[in-house]
């Protein structure tokens, strides 16, 4: 099959504000871009820290095909149930098998199949396995059920980020980076085709400090007090790319950063 998809894969929903944004603003973001698939964070979704079922249905009903995550998926245990369902909710492949969920999922888009595969960093996230041996090993098993495969790599370190990219440049479509709220400026087609960008950024609210209320986040590093981080009230700004995608190769033709501001 030959052609071109357009896939909008947009960066971490934070709190309320983040979910605002999607619920009224995706449709609409969907068609300024003419994008066939959606892929969205959501990690961050249920007041900074976890998602919900309620939550994850309402992004789908905005147009989302696939939600993924990454070390916050586990702060809301009613979610569990849904990740071991069929539902194309992602946690990160590379944590145990025991734990609820799954890492990758297929998805048929206009006669299409397009792989998505969530990872997750190792730089201050603790014993994961090993994000580069997980990858290579499912872009492989991937590869026999779609040309298109593109990552979400949750993490915090850009070294690893650009590691991964160039680890898994010609064996999948993307490797973008999520987790940090600061969309970076960093985007490139490498050698081989694959699409990279370091962070997506973030669907959040625009005056905070990476999505929480700067008082308060201000107020931390002046007392060094442990105060509690609270999701900012703040009109939220929709972060993160547009690939277009060849069909026939999986290679991205494009990629194009956006930022747009929500007046909610």
């Amino acid at each position: 099959m030959s052609g071109k998809i357009r896939a909008l894969v947009l960066g971490d929903i934070v709190g309320q504000p983040g979910c605002r944004a999607v619920f009224i603003g995706l449709k609409s973001l969907i068609k300024e871009y003419k994008s066939d698939f959606v892929i969205i964070n959501g990690e961050n979704a249920a007041d900074g820290f976890g998602l919900t079922p309620e939550i994850a249905a309402q992004v789908f009903a905005s147009g989302a095909d696939v939600i993924t995550s990454g070390n916050h998926i586990w702060q809301k245990r009613e979610i569990y149930p849904l990740l071991d369902s069929d539902s194309p909710i992602l946690r990160p492949a590379n944590y145990p098998s025991s734990a609820p969920g799954k890492g990758s999922v297929v998805i048929e888009v206009k006669g299409v199949s397009i792989a998505v595969l969530n990872l997750q960093g190792r730089k201050d996230f603790g014993n994961l396995d090993c994000p580069f041996r997980t990858g290579l090993e499912y872009s492989k098993k991937l590869k026999s059920k779609s040309k298109i495969i593109i990552v979400d790599f949750h993490a915090e370190s850009v070294n690893e980020k650009e590691a991964l990219g160039i680890y898994l440049d010609g064996k999948v479509s993307a490797v973008l980076g999520t987790h940090t709220h600061i969309q970076t400026a960093d985007e490139r087609i490498l050698p081989g085709g694959t699409a990279y960008l370091s962070d997506l950024g973030m669907t959040g609210p625009s005056m905070s400090v990476i999505g929480s209320d700067y008082n308060i986040s201000v107020k931390r590093s002046l007392t060094q007090m442990p105060l509690k981080h609270e999701v900012s009230k703040n009109p939220a700004i929709m972060s993160g790319v547009v690939l277009e995608l060849d069909i026939s190769t999986g290679k991205c033709l494009s990629i194009k950063r956006f930022k747009k501001l929500s007046s909610l």
